[in-house]
């Protein structure tokens, strides 16, 4: 039985991550900001179904240790992190105050590096283990009012491109995944602009990020199959794969983009490859298993 650990397991992608391996059998802790308030219904609903729960705030370095700690200790161990927590950012970039885009890296960006502090000492000790990453197709891309969130999870793959190549010595692959927009309950809690003077300025174009934001949710009711569920089956398709062998990077996308990310993110790992094979520190992209 392999422990899993899931930040921000009551979110969206969290949740149903959970439910599918715990059917499936793995151990699963997960974390929260807070056991009650909006998450006590999915806390409940979790933990019947046999996950363990920490409260732990990945903005706040201390809480990250301790959480962490907490969730090992009662996992037993630990063989697979899912850096899962996030939060989201829409609206017009001028907009966007220096502390609205502090907070979002907080949780995307230094809320990663706090968890993965915390959990690396466990996976180096024991020379195994699996890292998954939530990012996004928008963190390969850049899409109009998405600058802040795009930022953030640009970020991210940039610091696990890093995690990937100092990591694989130690016998600890990673894997990111990208899903396309879903219909979740993160797009109710994004991180928006609030500069009334600033937006008149933009005039009748201030109205069109609300436009494009309801064309979305159209668009998301269109395609059914655009559903968290998928992030849940991706994963766990990955950790069917035999240790050494998952892809780093996992489209998960079903109106029509991911296809061409698959085909950057192609192109980006050969120039990868090459770059490093021109350092000569090629062997760095392969696990040491």
């Amino acid at each position: 039985m392999k422990n899993v650990l899931i930040t921000g397991i009551a979110g969206g992608f969290g949740k149903p991550t959970a439910l599918a391996l715990l059917a499936q059998g793995y151990a699963v802790a997960g974390s929260v900001r807070s056991r009650s308030g909006k998450n006590a219904a999915t806390v409940a609903e979790l933990e019947a179904a046999g996950a363990k729960i920490v409260e732990m705030d990945v903005t706040d370095t201390a809480s990250t240790t301790r959480g962490v700690g907490d969730a090992v200790s009662q996992l037993g161990g630990l063989d697979i992190l899912f850096n899962n927590a996030g939060i989201g950012a829409y609206g017009i970039q001028e907009l966007m105050s220096p502390e609205d885009m502090a907070r979002v890296f907080d949780v995307n960006v230094m809320g990663v590096q706090r968890v993965m502090r915390a959990a690396l000492p466990y996976l180096r000790a024991q020379g195994r283990g699996t890292v998954l990453y939530t990012s996004s197709l928008i963190g390969r891309i850049a899409t109009p009012f998405y600058g802040t969130y795009s930022a953030s999870k640009w970020a991210l793959e940039a610091i696990v491109e890093c995690f990937r190549t100092e990591l694989s010595g130690f016998g600890i692959e990673s894997c990111i995944i990208e899903p396309g927009a879903m219909p979740t309950a993160f797009f109710d809690g994004m991180v928006t602009p609030d500069d009334p003077t600033r937006e008149a300025e933009y005039g009748d174009f201030a109205a069109v990020p609300a436009m494009s934001n309801t064309a979305l949710a159209e668009m998301l009711k269109a395609t059914p199959q655009q559903r968290p569920e998928q992030i849940a089956e991706a994963v766990a398709a990955l950790l069917d794969m035999p240790f050494g062998e998952k892809p780093f990077r996992t489209v998960v996308d079903f109106v029509g983009v991911g296809p061409e990310i698959a085909r950057y993110n192609d192109v980006l790992h050969d120039v990868t490859r090459t770059v490093l094979t021109n350092f000569g520190i090629e062997q760095m992209l392969d696990l040491n298993t």
